[in-house]
């Protein structure tokens, strides 16, 4: 019997064609919805081992109530599972998959924070991206989506104490506390917390009992102001979500919707999207390595490394006219042709890289003291980093080899040459020695994509969903109305649903489209590496000493703009 078979003779599942990305997808009922979970993830074959996101879509604008989507991975096949659960607008009730996977701790937190679902049987449930006092529920739609449509923010004197009261540290224990056991806050404003986190340590003298990571200060509500931008006018939102990768947060967006279109970008198009997304990678790694270093406390790190990032910032500055959030992706393909002296100025940089990375190494891999803060530090096992949703470096070096660019490639990554750097310790150290191998290994594919940099068009020929160029709209009349047309009210997308993952600096990064056939997204959701790597804080750190947190921390390699959204 297939898995499609199986789910829906056991568990009253029904496949739906609905989606545009090929993802196998099937709506179950609530009270089907555990047993199902727990077959997924230890009877099916192929077996779904990792719960990759978990959200909702809220239905009011298009019908009634919400549904609550799914999304599984699985390692042995290469597969993502889609599940569907639909629920009441009113007092929405659904029960929890933590006992199935612990990082739908989280993720089912923020289903409560920001649709009002309730999660029968889940351990901790409140809010976790705003504040303890907010009024209702963001991604619902009757929530205002502007800051103008809503009544001026005021807290009665009485309440506004009691919210000082409730984040302040005045006192150095909690009720249950043990005798000699303290409660320490690390943040929001810290800064080995690397932007605006906060930390619960509880210590028993110097050792971590536990850690409780308190976010939301960073949240900015990404996920519903694409409900207000037309599909084209949201490209520079994803820029700033992990603000450190540039390019690479627009590459997953512009697939998932070049898939729900059904377009393709052209060869050159494509070649240059992979050339400008490693070197984002490179770039963020370089902020990595030096917040890292000065975490572990040494200085030089930073003024290596910023001094490479800043040379790689002028080759980008040259293509796309930006530096840090260059929005030069398109729907169908990029922006700009390559200017004149790209190729001289990309050859220049990653000609000097190898000797920096070596400079690196000598800083840190090779230095006894970095080697010593960094050696059993953090450590994760494999079986652990796949429970709790952890990817991308911090996956590999737990010796695991997976990599969407090799796996499951994308963008024409399966024509390149290069190594998948992994390690086998899981800790700190591993951590490091992986980000500098795949520096070289992102150094290898940009010097392909030069030499096989393809001539012809940059933007796909469907005008319907493609904007179309410049030197055009200034030629012809009829384009130029097009322009007008797609600029000012947006282009129509056809209905339907896409996720796209592609392999970002810190993990797998996915975006998932829904459309209801208008000129803007129904629904957006960003499931980025950071909010599971940070969950994973407190299982990694416990029975290490205070000293090694912030180690552990700078490890992960997160961005709090990637947590928050």
């Amino acid at each position: 019997m297939s898995l499609s078979e199986e789910l829906q003779s056991r568990f009253q599942a029904q496949a739906t064609s609905l989606p545009k990305d090929a993802v196998e997808t099937y709506h179950i009922p609530k009270d089907q919805l555990t047993p199902a979970l727990r077959f997924l993830k230890h009877e099916s074959d192929p077996a779904y081992d990792m719960l990759f996101d978990l959200s909702a879509v809220d239905e009011a604008a298009r019908g009634d109530g919400l549904t609550v989507f799914y999304h599984l991975l699985s390692f042995s096949a290469n597969r993502v599972l889609r599940l569907y659960v639909s629920l009441p607008a009113v007092q929405p009730i659904i029960p929890t998959a933590c006992e199935i996977w612990p990082v739908a701790n989280w993720y089912e937190r923020e289903l409560y924070d920001m649709f009002g679902v309730d999660i029968v049987g889940h351990p901790n449930l409140r809010r976790i991206l705003m504040p303890d006092y907010w009024e209702g529920h963001p991604l619902r739609k009757d929530h205002p989506n502007r800051a103008t449509e809503m009544e001026p923010y005021r807290l009665p004197d009485e309440r506004y104490r009691r919210i000082l009261e409730s984040v302040q540290a005045d006192d150095d224990t909690e009720s249950g506390a043990g005798e000699g056991e303290m409660i320490l806050n690390i943040g929001p404003n810290h800064p080995g917390t690397h932007g605006i986190l906060r930390l619960i340590v509880q210590l028993e003298g110097e050792e971590i009992q536990d850690v409780r990571p308190d976010i939301g200060f960073h949240h900015r509500g990404a996920e519903k102001m694409a409900e207000r931008q037309t599909y084209h006018t949201y490209i520079p939102y994803t820029d700033r979500i992990d603000y450190l990768a540039g390019a690479q947060n627009e590459l997953p967006y512009v697939l998932a919707v070049e898939h729900l279109a059904g377009i393709t970008a052209p060869p050159r198009a494509q070649v240059t999207r992979v050339m400008l997304c490693e070197l984002f990678r490179i770039a963020s790694h370089l902020v990595w390595i030096a917040s890292f270093g000065h975490d572990v406390g040494a200085m030089a790190p930073p003024f290596f490394a910023f001094r490479e990032r800043e040379r790689l910032f002028d080759v980008v500055e040259l293509i796309t006219g930006g530096r840090m959030h260059p929005a030069f992706f398109r729907i169908g393909g990029v922006a700009l042709d390559l200017p004149d002296g790209w190729r001289e100025a990309v050859n220049n940089f990653i000609k000097r890289m190898p000797k920096a990375v070596e400079e690196y190494e000598s800083l840190l891999t090779r230095n006894p003291i970095f080697r010593a803060r960094t050696r059993g530090i953090g450590t994760l096992t494999t079986e652990q980093a796949i429970e709790w949703g952890v990817s991308g470096p911090n996956l590999r070096a737990c010796g695991l080899p997976w990599d969407l660019r090799k796996i499951k490639p994308y963008s024409g990554y399966d024509e390149y040459d290069f190594d998948v750097p992994t390690a086998h310790e899981g800790d700190a150290l591993a951590r490091t020695e992986v980000r500098l191998a795949e520096i070289r290994q992102s150094l290898r594919i940009v010097e392909q994509a030069m030499a096989r940099m393809p001539k012809g068009p940059i933007l796909a020929k469907e005008a319907r969903y493609a904007l179309p160029r410049k030197d055009r709209a200034l030629q012809d009349i009829e384009t130029l109305i097009h322009h007008f047309i797609a600029v000012g009210w947006g282009m129509t997308f056809p209905p339907g649903e896409s996720l796209f993952i592609t392999e970002a600096p810190k993990g797998m990064n996915g975006y998932f489209v829904v459309s209801d056939g208008t000129p803007h997204p129904y629904r957006l959701r960003i499931r980025t590496p950071s909010f599971p790597h940070v969950q994973c804080v407190p299982i990694i750190a416990r029975g290490h000493m205070l000293s090694d947190l912030i180690v552990i921390l700078g490890s992960l390699d997160y961005v709090l703009a990637d947590l928050d959204r």
